[in-house]
C-alpha cells in the first residue's frame, strides 16, 4: 500500500516530509520519500494534504485489565492479598475484546501500556501491546517491566487490614527486601550454572525469578509515585540496585525537576485533566510536564485509563501545551518519547523504514490534539483499523 500526497510528521530522523509518500508491505514501513510517485488507484490513498504521524501511544494504563462497564468481576488489576508480587503478568488479566480498545484505536491510539495496579508495593510485570487483536499474545510487543507503587494507595489498603505496609518505610523496605532476595538468588544461580560439582541450584523462587531480569536491567523499573518525596525515594532505590527506573504520574516533579533531570529518570505524567481526588494529588498543576521537559527531563502523558478513559489521551496532551509545553514536544510526549521510555522503539513511536505500520492521518488543517478531531485513518501493524479518507 502507498499513501501519498501527506505532510509527514515522522517524529524521527527524517522530521516532517512535505509532498511525502510512504510505503507499505506486510505491516511494516518499506520506504518514505517525497515528490512523485508511481501509484495504482486500488493499493493506494490519497492523504490530500493531510498531516500523517505515528500512531499515539499511552505509557500508562490499565487497558483491558479493569475492563469498562464491570466492577470486581472485570477488575483483574491488584492482587492485594499480598503486598509483593512481582510475579504477576498483566498480560494474563488483558481482555482485549474490552470495548476500551476500539474507542482507542478510533482516535489514533496503536500501542499502550497495561499495568498492574497501585494497591501493592510491587504490583508485577507491565505488558506494552498493541490495540489491535482478539489474542493479547499477538498483540504484545513487550513485557517492559516491573510496577512498583510509593506513598498513598499501598498505605491505605493495607492499613485497613492492619498488615504491613502501612508507613512510605515499610513499602520502601519491602520493595528492598525483595529485591536483596532477588539478587541473592541470582548469585546463588550464578554459582551453581558456573560450578555445579559444589554448588546446589537454590530452592525455585517465583519472585526472585520475576525480578532477576530487572536486575540486568533488561527491563525496566516503573514507579508510581506523585508526591516529591517519594520520587526521591523511587531515584533513591534504583541507584541502590542499579535499575533502569521510570517515574509514573510524578505529581509533584515541577517542585524537583532538576533533581529529577539530573538522574536521568523519565517521567509519564499524568492524568492531567482530573480532580485533586487524593492527598498526594494536591500538587497537581498543568504546568508539570512542560517544568519537567524545560528542565531536561524526557516526559511521556498517559491518561492512567481507566480514571481518564483512553481516548482522551490527545486531550491530556493539549492540557500540558496549555500549561506551556510546545506543541509538537506534545506530539512527541504521544509517540517516540513513550516508545523510547517504554523500550518498544525498535518497532513503533516514529514512521521509519523497517518499523511497523502504526500511523494515523488527519485531513489537512486539523489539530490532532483537538477534541473534535479525530483521524481520518488508523493503521496498525500495517492492518486498516479506521479509514474515512
Amino acid at each position: 500500500m502507498l499513501i501519498y500526497n501527506a505532510e509527514i510528521h515522522t517524529m524521527g530522523p527524517l522530521g516532517v516530509v512535505k509532498d511525502g509518500w510512504i510505503d507499505i508491505q506486510n505491516g511494516k514501513i518499506r520506504n518514505i520519500g517525497s515528490g512523485y510517485l508511481p501509484y495504482d488507484d486500488k493499493n493506494s490513498i490519497d492523504a490530500k494534504g493531510g498531516m500523517l504521524l505515528p500512531g499515539f501511544i499511552d505509557a500508562h494504563t490499565h487497558l483491558g485489565i479493569i475492563e469498562d462497564g464491570l466492577d470486581f468481576e472485570g477488575d483483574d488489576c491488584n492482587e492485594s492479598t499480598d503486598p509483593f508480587t512481582p510475579q504477576m503478568r498483566a498480560v494474563d488479566g488483558i481482555n482485549p475484546f474490552d470495548r476500551c480498545f476500539e474507542e482507542a484505536r478510533m482516535r489514533g491510539i496503536t500501542a499502550a501500556a497495561s499495568s498492574p495496579g497501585s494497591a501493592n508495593a510491587c504490583g508485577g510485570e507491565i505488558a506494552a501491546i498493541k490495540t489491535y487483536g482478539r489474542r493479547v499474545d499477538d498483540m504484545l510487543i513487550k513485557n517492559c517491566g516491573i510496577k512498583f507503587a510509593l506513598g498513598e494507595n499501598p498505605k491505605n489498603v493495607y492499613n485497613g487490614r492492619e498488615e504491613t505496609p502501612v508507613t512510605r518505610m515499610a513499602i520502601a523496605a519491602l520493595i528492598r527486601e525483595g529485591l536483596y532476595k532477588a539478587r541473592r538468588y541470582t548469585h546463588d544461580m550464578d554459582s551453581y550454572y558456573s560450578d555445579s560439582e559444589n554448588y546446589d541450584p537454590p530452592e525455585y523462587d517465583i519472585k526472585c525469578e520475576a525480578l532477576m531480569p530487572l536486575l540486568e536491567r533488561k527491563i525496566k523499573a516503573f514507579f508510581h509515585c506523585h508526591r516529591a518525596d517519594d520520587i526521591c525515594t523511587a531515584m533513591r532505590i534504583a541507584k541502590e540496585f542499579g535499575l533502569d527506573a521510570v517515574i509514573i504520574h510524578g505529581t509533584e516533579g515541577h517542585k524537583i525537576a532538576d533533581i529529577i533531570a539530573e538522574e536521568n529518570v523519565p517521567v509519564i505524567c499524568g492524568p492531567l485533566i482530573c480532580d485533586r481526588c487524593k492527598p498526594e494529588m494536591r500538587g497537581l498543576e498543568l504546568k508539570n510536564a512542560s517544568a519537567l521537559h524545560d528542565s531536561g527531563v524526557k516526559i511521556a502523558v498517559c491518561t492512567d485509563h481507566t480514571v481518564i478513559p483512553i481516548q482522551y489521551l490527545p486531550l491530556s496532551a493539549q492540557a500540558a501545551v496549555k500549561g506551556g509545553l510546545d506543541f509538537n514536544e506534545a506530539l512527541k510526549t504521544l509517540t517516540v518519547y513513550p516508545a523510547e521510555i517504554l523500550g518498544i522503539d525498535d518497532t513503533t513511536g516514529s514512521l521509519c523504514e523497517g518499523k511497523d505500520a502504526d500511523l494515523q492521518l488527519y485531513r489537512k488543517g486539523e489539530n490532532p490534539l483537538d477534541l473534535m478531531s479525530e483521524p481520518a485513518l488508523v493503521m496498525v501493524s500495517g492492518e486498516i483499523c479506521r479509514m474515512e479518507v
